[in-house]
């Protein structure tokens, strides 16, 4: 028998946003997989619904796909849920919807609210469509700054806004680089959308980091009115890891600033170690 593995959507906030068709799925499957099932419990509670749940995200061992994929091999139903909004998206879930496909079974997406759109609709933005980048790279500092100012050339490229999540720990610096790259472009930054509470701070980056006090849960930020970059330069490779390595920083830094950079991994590897083997051969 070949099991089923339900994509449902859930609420980013509000529990009323909870569509009926996601109600049932929760209600009638064998199993939900969840981000974090606390929060899982809370919503099923919500529900009145009594389902077994188990974890599944960034960081479950092999060993727990493998379990999963028994179960849909058994004939089970699966629903997968994240913390909030549609599993994938910027969200764990990806690999186990890859797995259950590749096993030959049953992949149907239940959607459901998203933090992307609404922040899209809320923010006024007028567009034919947008840049979707989630969350920056924690760290380090380096690789975000790289990574940022390649979704800003390419969304500038390309006339369309950025879309960002981020934490609020991390809010101020967002937009304090914001405002050293972009300056002039406009920010909506959205907080507790659906909740009592939601509220969209609108302005330059300057503007909205002096309206933002204490933020409280994720934020969505949408950018627009990105200017065009001025030159594309091709990347120098060689250059910038000799760089990084003058500037004292790690092998692994150096490979996670050029993956950054948009360098694929077998790439980046293989010139960090050209350029080792380069500078070895260099008289003392």
């Amino acid at each position: 028998m070949a099991g089923r593995l339900l994509v449902v959507g859930t609420p980013i906030g509000n529990l009323g946003d909870l569509t009926p068709r996601a109600a049932e799925a929760l209600r009638s499957a064998d199993l939900v997989v969840a981000e974090d099932t606390r929060l899982a419990r809370r919503l099923l509670s919500h529900l009145g619904a009594k389902r077994p749940t188990v974890s599944f995200n960034d960081h479950s061992p092999d060993a727990r796909l493998g379990e999963l994929l028994a179960r849909l091999g058994g004939g089970a139903t699966l629903a997968l849920t994240t913390d909030a909004g549609m599993p994938g998206v910027s969200d764990p879930g990806a690999r186990l919807v890859a797995a259950a496909r590749a096993a030959g079974s049953s992949v149907e997406v239940i959607p459901g609210p998203s933090a992307v759109t609404a922040a899209m609709a809320v923010s006024g933005v007028e567009s034919l469509g947008f840049v979707f980048a989630g969350f920056l790279p924690a760290r380090p500092a380096a690789a975000r700054a790289v990574a940022l100012r390649r979704l800003l050339d390419a969304s500038g490229a390309a006339a369309l806004p950025l879309v960002l999540f981020e934490a609020p720990h991390r809010v101020a610096a967002l937009l304090g680089a914001l405002d050293g790259m972009v300056p002039e472009a406009r920010v909506a930054a959205c907080r507790e959308l659906t909740k009592l509470h939601e509220e969209v701070l609108a302005g330059t980056p300057a503007e909205v980091l002096a309206q933002l006090a204490n933020p409280r849960g994720e934020l969505t930020l949408v950018v627009s009115g990105i200017p065009r970059p001025e030159t594309t330069n091709t990347l120098d490779l060689a250059a910038l890891i000799d760089a990084s390595q003058g500037a004292g920083l790690t092998s692994r830094t150096t490979i996670e600033l050029l993956r950054a950079a948009g360098v694929p991994r077998r790439a980046a590897y293989d010139a960090l170690r050209s350029a080792t083997e380069v500078r070895s051969r260099e008289p003392g």
